[in-house]
């Protein structure tokens, strides 16, 4: 199950599990789509090739929840 992280781990934008707009790497890094853009869809950590993450729909965050730790460190 992925691990659906709440934050853009370059400039912090919050990325709801619910909406579409995150990019992950096979890792489960995760960017927004300005972030995955400027960093040419490729993994600044791994330089794995940055996907569209699919949404978690609201009726299955209860059984599965998003992460909630914070990824971005500035």
């Amino acid at each position: 199950m992925l691990d659906m992280r709440p934050d853009c781990e370059r400039c912090g934008t919050d990325l709801p599990a619910t909406a579409a707009g995150a990019f992950i790497c096979s890792l489960e890094c995760t960017f927004c789509a300005s972030c995955a853009e400027a960093l040419d869809d490729r993994c600044p950590n791994c330089r794995g090739e940055l996907m569209d993450r699919p949404t978690r729909p609201p009726e299955v965050l209860g059984r599965y929840p998003a992460d909630i730790k914070r990824r971005h460190e500035g």
